[in-house]
């Protein structure tokens, strides 16, 4: 109880709109320009070793904190007013006073803790600072990469680790990512004021926040530009990564690792690696969503008479195709379960689709036989009426 009535007592005698050089009725507007200018005269990262400066940073901050924010100022006009009238109830002890319902502990409960009267740096640096006085960039996400990784028809079909070597942007080895000299010291973005990005109107009644073209959205800026980076705060890394490739990809498939992109920045998490999988055609076999498909050349009399023919699976043991009597060519065959692997583990299907070959050359008795076989069928011609109107 006595820290609180200490606290109290303190800010009795604080007079913050003359703390910031404006007038007790003065907008928001005005009071948050003479914030600023004030706040950028005295940070302690433009005044190194200037203690009067500091002091005098703290104190703007703690009463922008105060008559910044609505509905702090109302009621630390009605705490002032009533002190000024000698409106206090007795004892001041557990709020009440005025007999208006006014309670200073609303007003004061937060100002040792987080974002509260504590963090005195106000929202222009970046939030509460609690009593550091050098100003701390926001932590920036890493940029996303990405590559191409080549890999066998077969390794589509059962998933594969693959090695990548990755060249990313990062930030500067020699800066750290400041864009500053080392050994240099930042000061506040006259740019964009410590706030790292701008305001840029639309041409209309909107307007949109941009990166801040000076500092890059670093909030400060260096005199003395990074010899490696010229000021850019950036360069690259070079490394390698295993990923996985599941099973079943697809060619042209886009593969997201997340945290595998660029390192952050102060912090920030690692930006994501995009993977454009190329996958190498098969001699044999071919690829239809999640169905495998296969060209199967049969001969003129297993497809006319009927036979049983042995065709091969991708991974595993043959199978016996049944083609019946008068079976076309192009007909297609499912064989179930022997295609790629689905995403819930599942299994495609294999399409078999039936070749059937002309010979190119006869020996004297196929040619006996097949002669044999046009007379047979002289009287059933295949295009009879096809060429009529």
């Amino acid at each position: 109880m006595a820290e609180t009535d200490g606290f109290r007592n303190d800010w009795a005698t604080k007079d913050f709109y003359q703390v910031l050089g404006v007038a007790k009725d003065a907008s928001a507007a005005d009071i948050k320009k003479a914030y600023r200018k004030l706040a950028r005269e005295n940070h302690p990262d433009s005044n190194p070793g200037n203690d009067a400066k500091h002091d005098t940073f703290k104190a703007v901050a703690e009463a922008y904190d105060v008559v910044g924010d609505p509905d702090k100022r109302k009621k630390y006009d009605e705490f002032r007013s009533l002190q000024a009238t000698g409106g206090f109830g007795a004892g001041m002890g557990g709020g009440g006073f005025g007999g208006g319902g006014f309670n200073l502990d609303d007003l004061l409960r937060d100002r040792g803790g987080s974002g509260g009267l504590g963090d005195m740096f106000g929202d222009i640096f970046g939030g509460g600072a609690r009593g550091r006085t050098q100003q701390q960039a926001r932590p920036r996400r890493g940029a996303d990469a990405e590559t191409t990784a080549t890999i066998g028809f077969t390794d589509a079909l059962d998933g594969v680790t693959v090695s990548l070597r990755l060249t990313s942007d990062a930030a500067c080895a020699t800066c750290q990512g400041t864009g500053g000299k080392p050994g240099t010291r930042p000061h506040i973005c006259p740019e964009c004021e410590g706030a790292g990005f701008v305001v840029a109107g639309t041409g209309g009644a909107f307007s949109i926040n941009e990166t801040c073209p000076a500092c890059g959205g670093r909030q400060l800026v260096y005199d003395e530009a990074c010899p490696t980076c010229h000021g850019s705060g950036r360069g690259t890394s070079a490394r390698s990564i295993q990923a996985r490739i599941p099973a079943g990809v697809k060619d042209g498939a886009r593969i997201r690792l997340k945290g595998k992109g660029a390192p952050g920045e102060q912090g920030g998490p690692p930006g994501d690696l995009f993977v454009t999988v190329k996958v190498t055609p098969h001699r044999v076999f071919g690829r239809k969503g999640d169905n495998l498909t296969l060209d199967v050349p049969v001969s003129f009399d297993e497809a006319a008479l009927g036979a049983e023919v042995k065709i091969p699976t991708l991974g595993g043991a043959p199978v016996t195709l049944k083609l019946p009597p008068g079976t076309p060519n192009g007909r297609t065959f499912r064989v179930r379960g022997k295609g790629a692997t689905r995403r819930d583990g599942s299994k495609g299907d294999l399409l078999a689709t039936v070749e059937v070959q002309v010979p190119a050359t006869l020996d004297q008795t196929a040619r006996e036989a097949l002669e044999a076989y046009r007379a047979a069928t002289a009287g059933k011609p295949l295009r009879n009426g096809l060429f009529e109107s």
